[in-house]
């Protein structure tokens, strides 16, 4: 998370962490849903797409469990059970995820038409858990960061996601930095690359916007 000096965490980075997922679960079933029938290449980097993205969502899941519920379990007795069931909603939709994972390898061998449509089925699934879990967090949750987290704790979410990147390829990068800036606000943008190295900013301007625009026909076209 953004590392500028401030009193109180700046919280509006998860909505636009949310936002991503938000639009990659909603897109997800169109994409799937244009794959046609025996066209395994176009499934295999359908599958891959579906699997970068949960991994992304898994990780924001794990972070928030390791390093967020914790913390505010001990200090908002109060809200205990809102937290609590934080944790139980990262569950189900760890769950739809799952069940989506198991359906992949068969649908990638032969894209066969009723694997496409349990896993077009399951992908509903996972979004009504997702969006549900999301909306709940921001109103409840976000509130209690901003009373009961201070900025180092808030800040060291973001280090770990950092960090979990640290070994993917410099396009997966730019293409996963790509999809955050895709609907962020002038505002936002100033707050989220505030802390970013000019060498990154000057990368994503030169470099990155055309490799994440190549993703987006690459998938969405």
């Amino acid at each position: 998370m953004s590392t500028a000096t401030q009193d109180r965490p700046y919280v509006q980075e998860m909505v636009i962490i949310h936002r991503v997922f938000r639009r990659e679960s909603r897109l997800l079933p169109q994409v799937v849903g244009r794959v046609a029938a025996g066209d395994v290449a176009r499934a295999k980097v359908v599958a891959d797409y579906y699997r970068a993205y949960a991994e992304g969502l898994h990780h924001h899941h794990t972070n928030e469990d390791n390093l967020l519920w914790p913390k505010l379990l001990a200090r908002v007795d109060l809200e205990a059970e809102l937290v609590l069931r934080m944790e139980a909603q990262h569950e189900v939709v760890a769950d739809t995820m799952e069940r989506i994972a198991a359906l992949l390898p068969e649908w990638e061998r032969t894209a066969a038409l009723h694997l496409r449509d349990q896993i077009i089925a399951e992908l509903g699934r996972h979004r009504d858990a997702l969006v549900e879990h999301l909306g709940e967090e921001e109103e409840r949750i976000l509130p209690l960061i901003s009373e009961h987290i201070t900025v180092a704790e808030w800040n060291a979410l973001g280090e770990q996601a950092f960090r979990e990147m640290a070994n993917d390829s410099a396009t997966k990068k730019l293409i996963s930095l790509g999809a955050i800036l895709e609907e962020i606000t002038p505002e936002e943008y100033a707050h989220f690359m505030a802390d970013k190295p000019v060498m990154v900013k000057l990368i994503w301007n030169l470099v990155g916007k055309r490799v994440y625009a190549k993703q987006i026909k690459l998938i969405r076209d």
